[in-house]
């Protein structure tokens, strides 16, 4: 029996341009996916939605590392049991750490020897799998963890601010959002292509910004990025009921994380604001996470709160 653990993370700046090739700036946080793996006669895979075979409704990304770890060893059977502090569909990269919790859980239980940039790649290439398109942004992180810059995969200084992360409650597809997004560029391009330089822009901007630890010039840019993500459609009313909160209580700036169209928003704030600008949130409707940054990625555990059954 193995167990590993891989974070979520929240994207400071440029959620989507990214699909595109432009720059992102990502953070891994301490909020955890556990993947507890054993060998068994066949496959079986539990999870909060239920317990299944291979399913590639129920559970895509699990049952997709399977069959590619089957290319690489023998696999016959093996027991997976999933645990999360993640919301699925909150922006906050349950997919991505699901996928490489379950690699790396694979990984060693039958020797297969993959390199840590290995892992990455191959959660990327199962996130373009199910999803149709991704960016290596959420993979990467949650393999290394700490804060970096993508497609340059730079590690940047990891922020000393507050983290509150706002959840709507509201469920939102990445792979519908991020179709959506892609229609709306084919249809406009002349508009659509330069909003996401924009956002790819603000990334780089904000690099200087995040090495220097100048939040408020950092929280003026998540403010500027949030403006572009709600051009490109991806924003709905309960998203902005929290960030405008969050905004007024004094956080420094707040925005989407992650695809939108549901899920979550994050606020950086001081850290003497952290309590009123998460209770503002939470008067707005939120289901408030008050986290910070985690350098840990992809990393065997030796507790789990999961029982193999």
């Amino acid at each position: 029996m193995v167990l590993y653990s891989a974070p979520g993370k929240i994207y400071l700046f440029g959620e989507h341009a990214v699909v595109y090739g432009e720059t992102a700036i990502a953070c891994a946080v301490e909020l955890r996916t556990r993947v507890r793996a054993e060998i068994s006669d066949s496959v079986i895979i539990q999870s909060q939605i239920g317990r299944t075979g291979i399913d590639f409704e129920k559970h895509p990304y699990i049952s997709s590392v399977v069959e590619r770890i089957r290319e690489i060893v023998p696999v016959k059977g093996v027991f997976l049991e999933i645990d999360s502090d993640i919301p699925v569909g909150s922006g906050l990269g349950s997919s991505a750490a699901v996928t490489i919790a379950s690699i790396g859980a694979l990984n060693e239980l039958f020797g297969c020897g993959l390199s840590l940039n290995e892992i990455a790649k191959l959660g990327h290439e199962i996130e373009i799998k199910v999803q149709g398109a991704a960016s290596p942004t959420d993979t990467y992180v949650s393999t290394f963890g700490g804060v970096v810059t993508i497609p340059d995969r730079r590690k940047l200084r990891t922020p000393e601010c507050g983290i509150i992360i706002g959840d709507t409650g509201v469920f939102s597809s990445t792979k519908e959002l991020v179709s959506n997004v892609r229609e709306l560029r084919e249809s406009y391009p002349d508009l659509i292509e330069p909003l996401m330089a924009s956002i790819g822009k603000i990334s780089k901007i904000g690099e200087s910004l995040v090495i220097a630890g100048d939040y408020p010039a950092i929280g003026r840019l998540m403010n500027v990025n949030q403006g572009l993500l709600d051009a490109l459609g991806v924003n709905i009313l309960e998203l902005s009921r929290l960030i405008y909160s969050a905004r007024g209580a004094g956080a420094f700036g707040a925005k989407i994380t992650g695809a939108g169209g549901g899920g979550c928003m994050i606020a950086l704030t001081s850290p003497d604001k952290c309590i009123q600008v998460a209770e503002a949130i939470a008067s707005a409707g939120g289901k408030v996470t008050i986290t910070k940054p985690s350098e840990k990625g992809l990393a065997p555990e030796l507790e789990s709160r999961i029982q193999i059954k």
